[in-house]
């Protein structure tokens, strides 16, 4: 299996719509290396139709964060960290700390 890295093989050219546009969501959400970023950077520059997809969904983003503000309640931030420390317990890892049984981590 190769191992294209976070988000899939490099892009293709800078005239690649689809491409530019599938890897929308990974620039957006800041997950591409420099290189990447910078030939979608450079593609949705010279490209309207992805341009206008682009500001879309970081419009669409801008107001799902402003209205979706809905606050955890207590009881339940508790519960899950009570059951984040059971979990860490039962595989024996130390709280911040490296593995105690060699697992790489949850």
């Amino acid at each position: 299996m190769t191992d294209f890295g976070p988000v899939g093989p490099p892009l293709g050219p800078v005239g690649d719509c689809g491409e530019a546009v599938h890897r929308l969501y990974h620039f957006l959400d800041g997950e591409l290396d420099d290189d990447r970023r910078a030939v979608i950077q450079s593609h949705l520059d010279n490209c309207l139709p992805c341009l206008d997809a682009f500001d879309f969904e970081a419009e669409l983003r801008a107001v799902i964060a402003r209205k979706c503000r809905d606050q955890v309640p207590d009881e339940l931030r508790s519960r899950i960290a009570v059951a984040i420390q059971h979990e860490f317990k039962a595989r024996g890892l130390a709280e911040g700390g490296p593995p105690r049984d060699g697992m790489s981590g949850l």
